[in-house]
């Protein structure tokens, strides 16, 4: 089965959406699963895992029902506020969606030691007891807090969205290597191919842009963690749903086939327990 593990629903407000800039015109707009739904059937993707955009519990919601309407979905990742002190009441009434894989935070936002706060670390503490999976999603930058992050939980389930959005277009990569490699020593973390067009020049990237990144992906994590996802619809600011999908296939095509399978689709499989 081949799995969309990353990808995006929404409805185009612009105060909530200001993340969007005017270079990004493209997806100022609503993006809704009967978008998709061709998209997938076209490219021969079983299904997908939507994964939240805006910090909020209705967030949650409205992706849930979009899956409970719609069975493509196989997955959400939603959002709670990990460091309400009434954590464990929000994630006691999430946890009746067994649709509901997991949650994420965009940390890619937030100041430093947002991930070693004590009251989110008690948070991913709580999401572990009741086997939800935790997205991370930073920049380069982050990683060193990261990797501080994860050692504490050497138990939680952790996937790093988007190769934690490498400098692709600079091409400074040696930073970014050393730091997704020490991630990568933990058996407990995962890694998300997806994103990466929007890290490049969006208007002249070329596939060799990309090579040195997925290999060290593919070195470091191997086939067994590493997921891919599209990042539908904020892919196309640079790239359609099939360039970026074609980028990928292109690159594992020197994969053996059961290597290729693991990667779209059988790894996110086990690891959101779809």
């Amino acid at each position: 089965m081949r799995i969309d593990a990353h990808q995006h629903f929404w409805q185009y407000n612009p105060i909530r959406d200001a993340w969007m800039t005017k270079e990004m015109s493209v997806i100022r707009k609503d993006f809704l699963p009967d978008d998709l739904q061709p998209l997938l059937l076209k490219n021969n993707i079983d299904g997908c895992v939507a994964v939240q955009a805006a910090q909020s519990e209705e967030e949650t919601e409205f992706l849930l029902g979009l899956a409970y309407q719609h069975p493509f979905i196989k997955g959400v990742v939603g959002w709670v506020n990990l460091k309400n002190p009434n954590l464990s009441e929000h994630l006691s009434w999430f946890s009746q969606f067994k649709i509901l894989k997991g949650f994420r935070h965009i940390v890619q936002s937030e100041t430093e030691g947002f991930l070693l706060d004590k009251k989110f670390i008690k948070g991913i503490t709580e999401l572990s007891n009741l086997n939800f999976t935790y997205d991370i999603l930073v920049y380069p930058h982050q990683l060193k807090e990261t990797i501080e992050f994860i050692r504490l939980f050497p138990n939680q389930k952790f996937v790093i969205d988007h190769l934690a959005k490498p400098y692709i277009k600079s091409g400074n990569i040696d930073d970014w290597k050393r730091a997704i490699s020490l991630c990568a020593s933990f058996e407990n973390v995962s890694c998300k191919i997806s994103g990466l067009v929007t890290e490049a020049d969006w208007l002249n990237w070329k596939r060799e842009d990309f090579t040195s990144y997925l290999d060290v992906a593919i070195e470091q994590f191997g086939p067994k963690r590493l997921i891919y996802g599209s990042d539908w619809p904020v892919c196309l600011v640079a790239a359609s749903y099939e360039q970026q999908l074609n980028l990928t296939e292109e690159y594992l095509n020197k994969l053996s086939v059961s290597e290729k399978t693991l990667i779209m689709g059988e790894n996110a499989i086990s690891f959101y327990n779809l």
